[in-house]
């Protein structure tokens, strides 16, 4: 289990975004075939890659050398998977997560982006899919300097350059993901957006079968947004259709 301790993962520090700095990948599964495959292909596509093959060496590596994201399998020997990503989520700013799942393991997988993971794939899975994605996740990320866009929708404020959300003066804390929904929303107050075109926003490609993690990401969102996330007023459901953000 993770807890804030000097803005880290037990005494982590968040990892370094200087300019020019290679981005340092850690993955996680126990796999020792799927290990290989992704660690070749992600150094090959120009990433510093450490691995893992269970829970506790996972946040070791972390505490040893920050990573600017995690590859995590939910099915790990010695600390769950969910345990691990609770951990990284704790740290200032929160490390992203891409998870890796069997294809049966809906349940956890929402219970992942719930925690706040920023991605998913099934097993079995393309590298060149999961090299793509770790690619959009870190773009996302990395976009706090980009731009110096700052408006409000009654009383929720949304800060680009800084990357920061408010709900009147109490500041909410989002993962990169649920940022470029939330802001993708409050641009254009009243328009609904299909999940297909939010999937877009975050993902940079329409992929069937990912939609749910749209509805995920949302419940996750209204969970900090909302005064009642079971009666939002904020973000709110079209159904059938998708969701809108309400106008002020």
């Amino acid at each position: 289990m993770g807890n804030r301790d000097g803005g880290g993962i037990r005494g982590v520090p968040p990892p370094s975004r200087e300019t020019g700095e290679v981005p340092r990948v850690l993955v996680v599964d126990d796999e020792p075939k799927i290990v290989d495959v992704v660690r070749d292909y992600l150094t090959a596509a120009g990433f510093a890659v450490s691995v893992a093959m269970d829970g506790p060496t996972a946040l070791e590596r972390a505490r040893a050398q920050p990573p600017d994201l995690v590859v995590l399998d939910l099915g790990l020997p010695g600390l769950d998977g969910l345990d691990v990503a609770r951990a990284l989520q704790a740290a200032e700013p929160p490390v992203p997560i891409i998870m890796l799942t069997a294809r049966s393991d809906e349940v956890d997988r929402v219970l992942g982006l719930e925690l706040g993971a920023d991605d998913y794939l099934v097993k079995p899975f393309s590298p060149r899919e999961l090299v793509a994605r770790v690619r959009a996740v870190l773009r996302r990320s990395a976009r706090a300097g980009d731009g110096r866009e700052r408006f409000a929708v009654g009383d929720v404020t949304v800060d680009t350059a800084r990357r920061r959300v408010a709900v009147g003066e109490r500041p909410v804390e989002l993962t990169s993901t649920e940022f470029e929904l939330v802001a993708h929303l409050a641009r254009e107050p009243g328009r609904v957006f299909t999940r297909a075109q939010l999937l877009d926003v975050i993902h940079g490609v329409v992929t069937e079968g990912y939609e749910r993690a749209i509805d995920a990401h949302v419940k996750n969102i209204r969970r900090k947004l909302e005064d009642d996330p079971h009666r939002p007023r904020l973000l709110l459901t079209v159904h059938g259709v998708g969701y809108r953000f309400a106008e002020a």
